[in-house]
């Protein structure tokens, strides 16, 4: 044989073998794709090719597990007189704002006598269910104001025990509750996480009793934070949203981490939408738990002033260089704030020397500070800023307001680019809309969809006192102050509502002239 032919011999073979030994290879490795590799050996499994590719979802198993011994079940009954045969709390119809948030309230029918006539009832009885958990080895359990709001008793139902349980504080504001519970030995408890250290998107998981189901485990993710809903003091709330499923009976249960901490307490549910829950962040609870286990109640330093988060517009109208700070939009009359000289239209930029970013800055500091505390303020007004020393005082509990349906009668001027109509104040519209006869103004009757002012929520029955610092007494003021304004230049309306008590609500709307 030649040398050529001995040297393509040589060659062949290598490749050949070269190509055996990478089939050899690849399927010790299992590289062969599985679809062919299937077609191949007929296996038509797919429970099997699913199990190749695995899965990067958490099991939730390992920590529903261990906190399962420190998640309680909460039942509070509620004597009351009958009078009348009628159940005390009764009312007319319409949309219970309670139920929309919180689920429809257990309530006892009233019963009939076979003739059909009612009877009467010397007592009636309600009971509510929540849920909560266990905070300390001592027995210390976090649950909802709301779940045991004007109980008679208490119960704490733990394993498979029933405990009485003692109130050892309540804070209506924040919608947290303190009891105590005597089990004779130490308890399986959670520890308190950190809710600023939330993101959106991180899992989270929610363990109660809702609709009596015991023990339920749901799982979900962080949906948005610093929710205000409405439902209670709104300078408190700070509301995490979650898509891990709410439902009634959840009220007081942890949402945990998955290291295992409490993050936040299961608060409310939008009762006409799934999976969109709330809850108070745990941070709250951890700063006023010190005041629930010692006092039975909260303290709070108090200001007396309404704020609210400035957005580009209005920082761009006050001449400020972005949107931190707090705008006040009222003073209260009487009150630390008012006695320090601070004013509607100031803003807050820092306190005791901390920036303000946002609204809750400020409420979270002031908060807490005890009531006879004093704070520095570093005040913007009319393009400087001015410090105002304010001694605060304690925080009183605030009532419900309730918004105004009265319909301002119609006519009078308007502004064609506004889109509004308004005219003076006359005596039958100041009784009408319970307007004190120390406010002047104009008031709005009418709002077109359209009009910048909508979006900054001027309604019918505002009634806008203030243009650009001016005070407005009639429309002829009003309609100078807005002819005056250069093009491009800013308009700060200040306006206010009255309710059907004649309680104030004042507010800033800021629009730019076209």
């Amino acid at each position: 044989m030649s040398n050529l032919s001995r040297r393509n011999l040589a060659t062949f073979l290598l490749v050949l073998g070269a190509v055996v030994f990478g089939m050899v290879l690849a399927g010790g490795l299992q590289l062969t794709v599985p679809s062919l590799a299937d077609q191949e050996t007929g296996n038509l499994s797919a429970t099997r090719l699913a199990s190749m590719h695995g899965t990067s979802l958490p099991s939730f198993a390992d920590l529903a597990e261990a906190v399962d011994p420190a998640v309680v079940s909460i039942q509070a009954a509620t004597i009351e007189k009958s009078p009348n045969g009628r159940r005390p709390g009764g009312g007319g119809g319409g949309v219970d704002p309670f139920e929309f948030f919180f689920g429809p309230r257990n309530r006892q029918p009233q019963q009939q006598r076979p003739d059909g006539e009612e009877q009467q009832p010397e007592e009636f009885r309600s009971d509510a269910g929540g849920s909560g958990f266990v905070i300390g080895p001592d027995g210390l359990v976090v649950t909802n104001y709301h779940v045991i709001e004007g109980a008679t008793s208490v119960k704490v139902h733990l394993g498979d025990r029933d405990y009485p349980a003692q109130i050892k504080g309540t804070d209506k504001a924040t919608d947290i509750a303190l009891l105590k519970i005597d089990a004779g030995h130490p308890l399986r408890y959670l520890e308190l996480g950190d809710s600023n250290a939330l993101r959106v998107g991180d899992w989270v998981m929610v363990v109660g009793n809702p609709l009596n189901l015991d023990k339920t485990v749901t799982t979900g993710v962080v949906s948005a934070k610093g929710r205000s809903l409405g439902i209670s003091d709104a300078s408190f709330e700070n509301f995490i949203q979650t898509d891990a499923a709410i439902n009634f009976g959840n009220s007081g249960g942890p949402l945990i981490n998955m290291n295992g901490q409490v993050v936040a307490i299961a608060t409310a549910i939008n009762w006409g939408a799934e999976n969109i829950g709330f809850a108070v962040p745990v941070n709250t609870l951890k700063e006023i738990l010190p005041q629930l286990r010692e006092n039975g109640k909260v303290s709070r330093g108090y200001l007396g002033i309404g704020i609210r988060n400035l957005d580009f517009q209005q920082a761009q109208a006050w001449g400020l260089p972005n949107t931190d700070g707090a705008l006040v939009q009222s003073v209260e009359d009487n009150t630390p704030a008012e006695d320090a000289g601070i004013e509607h239209g100031d803003v807050i930029l820092s306190v005791d020397g901390r920036k303000i970013k946002t609204t809750r800055d400020l409420i979270d500091y002031v908060s807490s500070k005890g009531p006879d505390a004093s704070v520095t303020l570093d005040v913007f007004r009319d393009g400087k800023t001015v410090q105002k020393r304010v001694k605060l005082r304690e925080r009183p509990v605030q009532g419900e307001e309730e918004a105004s349906n009265a319909r301002p009668e119609q006519g009078g001027g308007s502004i064609e680019w506004l889109g509004i109509q308004y005219q003076d104040l006359s005596s039958t519209l100041r009784e009408g809309h319970n307007i004190p006869r120390d406010v002047d103004g104009v008031i709005v009757t009418s709002v077109a969809p359209t009009s910048p002012l909508y979006e900054q929520f001027v309604r019918p029955g505002s009634i806008i006192t203030e243009v650009n610092g001016q005070q407005v007494k009639d429309v002829g003021d009003f309609e100078k102050a807005i002819k005056d304004a250069k093009p491009g230049t800013y308009l700060r309306f200040y306006a206010v509502q009255f309710g059907q008590r004649g309680e104030r609500q004042p507010f800033f709307a800021v629009v730019q002239v076209p």
